[in-house]
């Protein structure tokens, strides 16, 4: 029940992630990956926030479905990484090396705001 329910969790955060890609890039149309960005950091903040909110007097399957699932589908480390590679292919090695940059250390930033919010 527990892999059925995760799977359910992480399919809703697919879906909150490209709605938010979409809404992302509706106000700012560009091939900059900003949604991706702002995904990962939303995954980030709720990861931080359930880890700390669902600590070990919660159930490792209520954690499981928040964290593993629903943040796991909302974030995106494939993306993340793609997107850089795609960048350096067009010769645009600033922007690609500022986003492996400074993508992980803003999540971090995310989850630790998330985690000190418990």
């Amino acid at each position: 029940m527990t892999l059925l329910l995760v799977s359910l969790f992480g399919a809703l955060g697919c879906v909150m992630r490209f709605t938010l890609e979409y809404l992302v890039r509706l106000r700012h149309p560009t091939v900059r990956p900003w949604g991706t960005v702002a995904a990962n950091v939303l995954g980030s903040f709720i990861a931080g926030w359930a880890a700390y909110r669902f600590g070990a007097t919660t159930s490792p399957h209520a954690r499981a479905l928040i964290i593993t699932g629903l943040c796991g589908g909302i974030t995106t480390f494939s993306s993340a990484l793609a997107v850089p590679a795609l960048l350096t292919r067009e010769h645009h090695w600033k922007y690609a090396a500022t986003l492996v940059v400074t993508t992980p250390l803003v999540c971090a930033v995310a989850f630790a705001v998330g985690a000190a919010l418990h």
